[in-house]
């Protein structure tokens, strides 16, 4: 198995089947103010996000939830999503699933149910939310994925998913308004978004 953190260290272990890492993920004792996921056949810890990025992602939510589809629910709660044909298990910092997703007694989301997906770069995460996960989230048939790039300070808006990923996608830095497609067919105001 891989563990990858902040500054990736590789264990030495032969490689691990999917579902092995599913269960090493369950076993996993991951240190305060991390979070894990599995990307690329690694277990990747990465740090739980900064007191801007909170603000950031409460700006997100309060600005898309007047127009969330009927049974959806909006999320930035810890949640791992899987997406087996892939061999990778995700935990988005904002989520929109359908509540049925939710009716489960496991910690495994479908990710097939997921309406809409953002992340908020970090150093240790940006190469993957920029690459590896606009693969997997268009593959899946994700409607919607915003990239909240922290470092950049832009985002970017993908839609039209494909065995590809995306097909179509909407950049603007940090302080102007960025169209949300549908189903939500609305404007993010990233005015607010900067770092302090």
């Amino acid at each position: 198995m891989t563990l990858m953190a902040e500054r990736p260290t590789i264990s030495g272990t032969e490689p691990r089947g999917f579902e092995e890492l599913l269960d090493d993920l369950d076993e996993l004792i991951v240190p305060a103010g991390y979070k894990a996921e599995i990307i690329k056949g690694s277990i990747v810890l990465s740090p739980w996000s900064k007191g801007y990025y909170l603000r950031v992602m409460r700006l997100v939510c309060q600005q898309l939830e007047p127009y969330l589809p009927e049974s959806h629910v909006l999320d930035r709660a810890p949640a791992l999503y899987l997406f087996p044909g892939d061999e990778r298990a995700y935990g988005p910092d904002i989520h929109v699933t359908h509540e049925r997703t939710l009716e489960t007694t496991a910690n495994r989301l479908d990710g097939q149910g997921l309406l809409f997906v953002a992340e908020l770069t970090s150093p240790s995460t940006r190469d993957d939310d920029l690459s590896d996960k606009v693969t997997v989230y268009g593959r899946a048939g994700i409607p919607v994925y915003l990239i909240l790039d922290m470092q950049e300070q832009q985002a970017t808006v993908l839609w039209t998913p494909s065995e590809k990923g995306y097909e179509s996608r909407c950049t603007r830095p940090f302080g102007e308004k960025l169209p949300i497609p549908e189903p939500f067919d609305c404007t993010l105001d990233t005015a607010e978004f900067t770092s302090p």
